[in-house]
């Protein structure tokens, strides 16, 4: 037994997972410190991954040789590309994952991880030295050193569960909450403060009327959220399924109100605005006469359904008689209620980029702990916090991923710039560049950078390099391809598209948005042949191409954009002013450039209270 290690993970959540997989396969000698080994990548919400801007950032956790979006693949029991009917900068992957086998997967990947070591105990305390962490300390009075520690602590710090009056102290339902390291960290100087948030009750499908909800299907396609090349979806696909609620129910929702923790004062920290309880619902949407509800498998083969739109922490049997009162629930009966959870986290403006701390030298935060909400945006964090914890102890370049290049470089530089004052969650609304930020083309952006830091292996480089030439190969065949009216006009009208009045090339044709590649090709024998051709992964080539022809401009226009911006990016102001003596700064601009200490003019314009005047000023301090 050893307890000497490189880098030490406290929490086996989905940003711990990602955080020692990807310290271990960098070659960090790893330990992941953990309270319960069969709770390891816990879904404690929904059993989903993905969504808005959610799927794209599994994408890039894949892309970059992350765990994520191959657990998720593994243990899919329904897949769903949303959004399709918008542009594919919008478009994102979700799926329901079976809880269980997503618990097994992960646990098999971490069990078989060369470097990678795992202990079950509960972390109470870090061990700093010269204000550089060393190790931590264990509630069975275990001390463990290493050259950096990551945390992940998600709910548990000082975590507090609502059902009505009732209190209960625990990170989630029948687990212990983690005490002392908040504390003890506050002692070192570091803002912390409350966060809320709540999940919804689960049922039991047996008692549960199908035939009175609207069914809901997966895709049955190619779309996956890995990179490598594999069938997806090996388990049994099922539907989720959607109802609502109804006047009755808000009436006896309302007649609970006062028993609410929300409302009566017992919980006083931050909820999420986008992830909104039933109870705030209805108060916030008093005109409203119904929502809507989905009911979610949780596997494969158990009964245990998830109601989305359904979180609450009114008292038990305030919730039971609500749902009763829809006609689907008439005699539903529930595995556990709903309940709010109070839990702390750390001011993410207190970290670098790497997610390094500012205060402790080679500790990081990663996950909840830094105020985010979502399995996947604590999976981007944990990735980047165990790449950089990695180099930290082992030298190199840190590692940072931009605005332009991944959603994962938005959340941390939003982080880190804005702080929040709500539990983060991403959109892509967040993203400046989200046409460069679309989820088929993860891999061209990112699967290069994992490789060159010895995270991605070679089989995704090769991947990508097939997939880069075949993509070119359609493009280049279609710009350099002439169609003339007479052999082509009979198939663009059954297309529902104008006919030619002149010769044009098939990549003009194309971006008709009536025109789809696998449309014109069986008109055009020639370019069906060229198809044909792609030795692996064809439909999903043939996107990728589809997308860059018909989009080309937008793309351009938004790279030539991002490169402007990338100037500003490149000017470094890190310590290079006294804040404070600027008099011709705003006080409010002084304020916040002195506490958050921006890396570059460009991140200083994103500070909130720094105004463009402020930026010109700064510009013409440093000559420019």
């Amino acid at each position: 037994m050893n307890f000497k290690y490189d880098i030490i993970v406290v929490g086996a959540g989905h940003a711990g997972c990602e955080a020692a997989a990807a310290a271990a396969n960098m070659g960090s000698k790893t330990l992941l410190i953990t309270m319960d080994m069969n709770k390891i990548a816990q879904m404690s919400c929904n059993p989903a991954v993905g969504g808005i801007a959610k799927g794209q950032i599994v994408r890039e956790i894949d892309a970059l040789g992350g765990q994520m979006g191959i657990v998720t693949d593994k243990t899919a029991i329904q897949f769903r590309m949303l959004n399709k009917s918008k542009g594919p900068a919008m478009w994102s992957p979700r799926a329901q994952s079976d809880r269980a086998r997503f618990i097994m997967k992960w646990r098999e990947i971490i069990e078989n991880t060369d470097n990678l070591f795992i202990w079950q105990d509960t972390v109470t305390s870090l061990i700093v030295q010269d204000k550089t962490v060393t190790g931590v300390k264990t509630a069975m009075g275990v001390e463990f050193s290493a050259k950096a520690v990551v945390l992940t602590n998600g709910t548990f710090l000082n975590g507090l569960m609502h059902i009505g009056k009732t209190q209960l102290g625990g990170g989630r339902v029948s687990e212990p909450a983690s005490f002392g390291i908040t504390e003890q960290l506050r002692d070192f100087g570091f803002t912390t403060d409350r966060m809320k948030t709540g999940t919804p009750a689960r049922v039991d499908g047996r008692s549960v009327d199908f035939s009175l909800m609207e069914e809901q299907k997966g895709d049955d396609d190619f779309h996956k959220f890995s990179y490598l090349d594999y069938e997806p979806r090996t388990l049994k696909q099922l539907s989720c399924w959607i109802t609502y609620t109804n006047d009755d129910t808000h009436a006896t929702l309302r007649d609970g109100l006062d028993d609410s923790p929300l409302y009566n004062g017992q919980i006083k920290s931050i909820g999420p605005r986008y992830c909104p309880s039933i109870e705030t619902k209805i108060v916030t949407f008093e005109e409203k006469t119904s929502h809507q509800l989905f009911l979610e498998p949780e596997g494969e083969s158990t009964q245990e359904y998830y109601l989305n739109g359904f979180s609450s922490s009114l008292p038990l049997h305030t919730q039971i008689e609500a749902l009763q009162k829809i006609p689907a629930f008439r005699n539903i009966h529930i595995y556990r209620p709903g309940y709010a959870i109070e839990y702390d986290f750390f001011d993410p403006t207190q970290l670098k980029h790497t997610l390094e701390t500012k205060l402790v030298k080679n500790l990081f935060f990663a996950g909840q702990i830094n105020g985010t909400t979502g399995y996947e945006e604590a999976g981007g964090q944990g990735l980047i916090a165990g790449i950089n914890a990695h180099i930290n102890t082992h030298g190199g370049n840190e590692f940072v991923l931009k605005r332009d290049e991944a959603y994962i470089g938005v959340l941390i530089d939003d982080l880190v710039t804005k702080g929040v004052d709500e539990p983060y969650r991403m959109f892509t609304s967040r993203a400046e560049y989200r046409i460069l930020l679309r989820q088929d083309d993860a891999d061209v952006r990112l699967t290069e950078k994992g490789y060159n830091i010895g995270l991605a292996k070679q089989e995704r480089i090769a991947l990508l390099n097939e997939k880069k030439e075949e993509v070119q190969k359609i493009i280049n065949f279609v710009a350099n391809y002439s169609l003339k009216p007479e052999y082509i006009n009979e198939g663009l009208s059954k297309l529902g598209t104008n006919p030619l009045k002149q010769g044009m090339k098939l990549k003009d044709v194309i971006t008709r948005p009536q025109i789809t590649i696998k449309s014109i090709a069986e008109y055009i024998p020639a370019f069906k042949v060229e198809l044909d051709k792609i030795p692996n992964r064809r439909e999903e080539i043939i996107e990728a191409a589809e997308i860059i022809i018909k989009y080309d401009g937008y793309i351009k226009r938004e790279q030539t954009i991002a490169d402007k911006i990338t100037r500003l990016e490149n000017i470094r102001i890190k310590d290079k002013f006294d804040y404070e003596n600027i008099s011709s700064l705003s006080t409010e601009a002084r304020q916040k450039l002195s506490k958050i200490n921006p890396e570059t003019i460009a991140q200083a314009s994103r500070i909130p209270g720094v105004s463009p005047n402020d930026i010109s000023i700064l510009l013409v301090l440093l000559g420019r």
